[in-house]
């Protein structure tokens, strides 16, 4: 099964060339399902077609097309189903101090809710083996970044803190629930967290694995390129295979006023910077349309233009952003790709089995296997784009006579 996400700047185009390619499958024979991780919903406009879910109560994906089939995710459903212990003992808490029960309902919804569980939803598509092409529609690169962000960020919590914790109000509940009058978490609430951990874990094993990966989409305007230079960074640091770039509205040079003629000059510089910017990637183009591309046929043609031949569906290249090497002389490096980074933008710390890496805003903590855990670090550089650690035998301790 193939997975393919698009994200970008808002009002790049991305859900156009999302739909596009996902008709583009489908009219291969290829059984075909596209989705979107995006609360404001486009797709199903851009097909044309009734909204998913409105025929059958959004439990199934709505077929708008031979082998095409759109899901705009019941996020209300979902909600239900993976946050409800969570949400009663929240609404419990705020109804002990008193809130307001419409306010405090309010309060319990956590943001982002919609694309997190869309993506619990991608999960349940990809374990079920109905599908051979998922194509998903993701919010704005900057929502897509934090959700993507979330599974390694909540694993630290859960693995670390919230043992401890349910240690804690096991011994403490009776004493605390009298002295405080607020009712302590139970085993469901602390289940229903590790259950949303597991599965948003289960997410992320299968979006940075070797058959899914990122396609950023982008407009020839320097700050939209400046943002997806900063997201193919970011999507490489959390370990996000990216296998191409779309230029997507292009003026058409041929037969240009003066008024064009100038956009065309500037597009062509940034053209340019695009290509030089993702050398090693595919940069694929679509000119600016005559009119809105709606409907399934209309969507395929741009995407069959715009793929220009090549296979939109190909297999991601190479080994993934993140590995790692024995060097001859023993140890280990660790190489991880940064494109655009330089070293004095990466602050690196050990902490026990952990690698922490932080670049700009965005940080990872990367658990160490068992075979690098034992060793210490031993320098780091920024090499070509790409962040290498290298790993030594720990030097021995001293003995107490070297110790004098």
């Amino acid at each position: 099964m193939r997975i393919v996400l698009f994200t970008g700047k808002g009002g790049v185009g991305k859900s156009t060339v999302a739909a596009g390619t996902a008709a583009l499958a489908a009219a291969r024979g290829l059984r075909t399902l596209v989705i979107s991780t995006d609360a404001a919903h486009s797709l199903a406009d851009a097909y044309g077609a009734a909204p998913a879910g409105s025929t059958n109560g959004g439990a199934e994906p709505t077929e708008v097309a031979p082998h095409l089939f759109l899901q705009q995710v019941d996020a209300q459903l979902r909600f239900e189903q993976s946050w409800a212990d969570i949400q009663r003992y929240l609404l419990s808490v705020l109804d002990a101090a008193g809130m307001d029960p419409v306010a405090a309902e309010e309060m319990t919804v956590i943001p982002g809710a919609e694309e997190v569980l869309a993506l619990l939803e991608l999960r349940q598509h990809a374990r079920s083996g109905r599908w051979d092409v998922i194509v998903v529609d993701c919010a704005p690169t900057a929502e897509t970044l934090r959700l993507l962000a979330l599974p390694e960020a909540l694993g630290w919590y859960i693995e670390r803190l919230l043992p401890i914790q349910r240690r804690l109000v096991r011994a403490l509940r009776p004493v605390l629930n009298r002295a405080a009058g607020v009712p302590m978490p139970g085993d469901a609430v602390f289940d229903a967290i590790t259950r949303l951990h597991t599965e948003l874990d289960e997410v992320h094993a299968l979006l940075s694995g070797p058959d899914a990966s990122v396609r950023l989409v982008l407009t020839p305007e320097q700050v939209v390129l400046a943002e997806a230079r900063r997201a193919y960074t970011s999507l490489c640091l959390f370990g996000y295979r990216v296998d191409g770039v779309v230029a997507n509205r292009i003026f058409p040079a041929s037969d240009a006023d003066p008024w064009r003629a100038a956009w065309v000059e500037a597009q062509t510089g940034v053209l340019a910077e695009v290509a030089q910017s993702f050398a090693g990637l595919p940069v694929f183009t679509s000119e600016y349309q005559p009119a809105e591309p709606v409907g399934v046929d209309a969507l395929a043609a741009l995407a069959h233009d715009l793929y220009d031949g090549a296979d939109p569906l190909a297999p991601p290249l190479g080994d993934g952003p993140f590995r790692v090497t024995r060097p001859e002389a023993g140890g280990a490096v660790v190489h991880l790709a940064l494109p655009f980074v330089t070293r004095a933008e990466v602050d690196l710390a050990r902490n026990g089995d952990e690698l922490v890496m932080t670049v700009g805003s965005y940080r990872r903590l990367l658990t160490l296997p068992a075979g690098l855990a034992r060793l210490a670090v031993a320098g780091a550089r920024v090499v070509d784009g790409e962040l290498r650690v290298r790993f030594a035998e720990p030097a021995p301790a001293a003995t107490g006579k070297e110790a004098r």
